[in-house]
């Protein structure tokens, strides 16, 4: 197969050549995520030297006509060859694939962005209503973590609406002694909500909110936001090759808002993430992060994991380690002089709409429609013999906000 790229105004056209069945298609579908990911949300296709077309590949067009008009591009076929031609119309596609009718799952109000930009990245922030000041609740006793372990007296049943977002140590379940084997890291954004099992399947669990079923997690410590955003913080770096730490993102998100402690939501591209993640439940038996006792409770990369993802991100971060929240605040590395809390989620990819864009459904599209890979307590490690390490990130959008009453 062939493909050939050209800039056609403000679409870019990729000229195939060859046969689309499920072999090729692979190749076909590896360089349109790339062109996505470089920033090409229009694309036109011609198809003038496409010999056969079959049921894999045209699963692939609607695939990527479907995720390009949710984020307000488009993807039709300009030129069709006759095969493709006879194809898509015996599969009454025709008004989908070869129809340039841009639409969008949510019409927006776009707000005029503040740009700026470092070295590196370049920056759009923007204004939005916040009717509701941004609060947080803490909920449970980290430090039980390394001491004395959980009961049944350390379990809530906390609920995560549309409302709300939160991160902690969880499990769905019908109660304590249910979910008791199961406590793992989570996080809860916008009504939808992921967890990591210990149970020993290592597989992540997830539920999304429809109609009056509304996520709830059995939970031993965690944090619960609930509020609006007031800013939209828009990110990409300079060049592919490149990209930004978390701390650098959050120092910017703390310098925008003017705030000693804020909350934030983030969906971006995931150079790779650092973390670590709970092997064994601690309500299960008293958990011991001693070396070498450490190996069998906790799952720790000393490289990043899950590069050129989609990830969710959810946290708190601070000025100061003070306060009602202190407990739950950790240093995000050396050389800062903020601390913070943060859980990420990482999904395969899938590209994000430019400008402002509706946080919900954004992240009830993740949840429906891509793989939910892992989820992750992110850190910093500072080890000298393998150099600093942290979460770095391509491109995204982050919603902050500062907390409001004493945190």
């Amino acid at each position: 197969m062939e493909i050939v790229t050209q800039q056609l105004a403000d679409a870019l056209e990729v000229k195939v050549k060859g046969r689309l069945d499920n072999y090729w298609g692979e190749h076909l579908q590896r360089n349109l995520e790339q062109l996505i990911r470089g920033g090409a949300h229009h694309l036109r296709l011609n198809f003038s030297g496409v010999s056969y077309l079959s049921s894999a590949g045209v699963g692939l067009l609607v695939r990527f006509n479907r995720q390009l008009k949710a984020i307000g591009g488009s993807f039709v076929i300009i030129t069709p060859s006759d095969h493709v031609k006879l194809v898509i119309e015996l599969c009454h596609l025709s008004p989908i694939l070869f129809s340039d009718q841009t639409t969008t799952s949510r019409a927006i109000t776009q707000a005029e962005p503040r740009r700026f930009a470092t070295p590196a990245t370049s920056f759009e922030l923007i204004e939005r209503s916040a009717t509701r000041p941004l609060t947080c609740e803490s909920i449970g006793d980290p430090d039980l973590l390394t001491g004395s372990g959980y009961g049944p007296q350390d379990c809530r049943a906390i609920r995560f609406p549309a409302s709300t977002f939160g991160l902690g140590l969880g499990a769905f379940g019908h109660g304590f002694e249910d979910a008791q084997a199961r406590f793992g890291e989570f996080l809860a954004v916008q009504g939808s909500a992921a967890y990591l099992p210990t149970d020993g399947t290592n597989v992540p669990d997830f539920m999304v909110s429809s109609g009056d079923l509304v996520p709830e997690l059995k939970t031993l410590y965690g944090l619960r936001c609930e509020g609006d955003f007031s800013h939209l913080l828009r990110f990409e770096v300079s060049t592919p090759t490149n990209a930004i730490a978390l701390t650098d993102i959050l120092r910017t998100a703390l310098e925008v808002t003017n705030a000693p402690v804020i909350g934030l939501a983030m969906i971006a591209e995931s150079g790779g993430l650092v973390g670590a993640a709970l092997r064994r439940s601690p309500a299960a038996e008293s958990a011991s992060f001693k070396y070498p006792e450490i190996r069998e409770w906790l799952s720790f990369s000393t490289e990043r994991l899950y590069a050129r993802s989609l990830a969710l991100v959810a946290g708190i971060a601070s000025s100061s380690a003070s306060g009602c929240l202190a407990s739950f605040l950790r240093p995000l590395g050396a050389g800062t002089d903020f601390f913070g809390h943060f859980h990420a989620a990482a999904f395969s990819y899938h590209p994000l709409q430019k400008g402002e864009i509706d946080l919900k459904s954004t992240v009830t599209a993740l949840f429906e429609s891509e793989n939910l890979q892992g989820v992750l307590h992110l850190l910093t490690d500072d080890r000298q013999a393998a150099g600093p390490q942290q979460s770095e990130f391509v491109r995204g959008a982050c919603w902050i906000s500062a907390l409001s009453g004493d945190q």
